[in-house]
């Protein structure tokens, strides 16, 4: 068994988080008892049916109420973190999770390398050429800077912490959410071009981060287990993983843009294969021994570059597959992490998070920017609205459950505090914020950067249906729903 970076679990790992029986929910011949009867002894099937009560409940609740919610700032992440919390402790204590179970790791790991497809995809690199110098200072220097400062002031500020464990930490809180920005992304009285390159950024930053956290983590279990696979290794599970995404979504993408053109495929089936290729890719890097998250951003990359045609349609479902996947995430994060997390953390570690959401983020984006004609106030607001949220949260139970129970710790104190921080203020502050930006956004002529002409974009499903917001002028720029524009 392997995790999503390629590394593969030793037998003990995998006798400590489960077989795979238990994953499945099943309890197979080789689990009964010797000279069993298979008669007297059926197959007993082990689904934990209180847990997929709960949470499925949980879904069906934030379906119904989700507009009403939000319309107080408190979106999706936030909705189910808390219901992880309550669930899980104090009076409604209904089930039980455990951030060591395998079945936890690898939802979490599945649900990853499927939102890296779908984002990825949703960047046309044909497109992104019409536009591509802000998001490739925010790419090329603003989050490897980002990643730099973030490993500094983990050094600095954890108590004992080595240096390959600080990199880990820099690297993991680095990538940005773009659901926790929701409120941004639809709003139409932020310029496109400002909302387009939130939206790229968060699509793409933590596709970049998976080779630095790969990278540090390997570092850091080789320092205290020379067992373990060290960092030559880590760079071969970089390679395989970025040609098999690179092989498996140039041949999908044409099959994909062949089949459709000439009919052979059923437009009922198409979202299917969009599925199937994240999938595909994600578990034949890890077969090979890849980094299965390089190769399924890869592989979004280049699907999203060669299907022009439908490809909104086609990987819809996908979408929607990953958005309900995500869901499931930040309840386990609220379920399993949070408690925990908060117990293990010190002062250091909430000052760490601060640092992580403001300084260790604005500065990297303001040098990034630098030169760029873009208006203090833009530059603000785009320091500041990089929330931190599923990478991060998979990023850090890799590194749970990679780590030794110290350097683990560690590691989860700092990373839930630093996303609990994140839900919390980018989530409230979004809504408030976007407003005052937007009344701004009208004081800024048209020829400024910020209102330059720029491609269209496709925000994740749920960014696009929250109502629209009255303009403080008694207008209303948000055209009815506040929708983001298509491909």
């Amino acid at each position: 068994m392997t995790t999503g970076t390629g590394t593969p679990r030793t037998l003990v790992e995998q006798a400590d988080s489960g077989s795979g029986n238990e994953i499945l929910g099943v309890t197979g011949p080789d689990d009964e008892p010797a000279g069993s009867d298979r008669e007297e002894h059926p197959v007993e099937h082990g689904l934990d049916t209180l847990t997929l009560v709960v949470v499925s409940a949980c879904v069906v609740a934030w379906s119904l109420v989700s507009g009403r919610l939000e319309r107080w700032s408190i979106s999706a992440p936030l909705a189910f973190v808390i219901l992880g919390l309550v669930v899980t402790h104090g009076p409604v204590h209904l089930i039980e999770l455990n951030p060591h179970s395998s079945t936890t790791l690898s939802l979490a790991e599945v649900t990853l390398a499927l939102v890296l497809f779908t984002d990825a995809s949703r960047v046309n690199l044909h497109q992104l050429r019409r536009d591509l110098g802000l998001p490739v200072r925010l790419l090329a220097i603003g989050l490897p800077l980002t990643i730099g400062v973030g490993t500094a002031v983990a050094f600095g500020v954890l108590p004992g912490v080595d240096i390959w464990v600080a990199a880990s930490v820099g690297a993991i809180v680095a990538p940005t959410d773009a659901a926790l920005g929701a409120t941004i992304m639809e709003d139409r009285r932020i310029p496109d071009r400002i909302r387009r390159l939130l939206n790229v950024e968060s699509g793409l930053n933590d596709g970049i981060a998976t080779p630095f956290v790969n990278l540090f983590l390997a570092g850091a279990v080789t320092t205290e287990t020379a067992h373990v696979s060290d960092v030559g290794h880590a760079v071969r599970e970089l390679l395989v993983g970025a040609g098999v995404g690179a092989g498996i979504g140039l041949v999908g993408g044409w099959l994909a843009a062949w089949t459709m053109a000439r009919g052979w495929s059923a437009p009922g089936f198409r979202p299917l294969a969009a599925l199937g290729l994240a999938l595909l890719t994600y578990s034949l890097a890890l077969h090979l021994e890849g980094n299965g998250f390089v190769a399924a951003f890869i592989t979004g990359m280049a699907f999203g570059s060669l299907v022009r045609d439908g490809l909104e349609e086609i990987v819809a479902f996908g979408e929607e597959a990953g958005s309900l996947l995500a869901l499931t995430v930040w309840l386990v994060f609220g379920a399993v992490m949070v408690v925990p997390g908060f117990e293990a953390a010190t002062w250091r570690d909430v000052a760490f998070a601060i640092l992580a959401l403001t300084v260790v983020r604005m500065v990297p984006v303001a040098v990034s920017l630098a030169g760029t004609g873009l208006d203090r106030f833009t530059v603000g607001l785009v320091g500041w609205f990089g929330p931190r949220g599923l990478a991060s949260i998979v990023f850090g139970l890799i590194a749970f459950d990679a780590l030794d129970k110290s350097a683990g710790n560690q590691v989860l104190a700092a990373v839930v505090v630093t996303v609990t921080f994140s839900v919390l203020a980018h989530g409230l502050s979004a809504g408030p914020l976007a407003a005052r930006y937007g009344a701004h956004a009208r004081t800024i002529r048209d020829h400024r950067p910020e209102h330059a002409t720029t491609a269209p974009f496709r925000t994740r499903p749920g960014l696009e249906l929250r109502p629209s917001r009255p303009d403080p002028n008694g207008g209303d720029d948000n055209d009815g729903q506040g929708q983001g524009d298509v491909d």
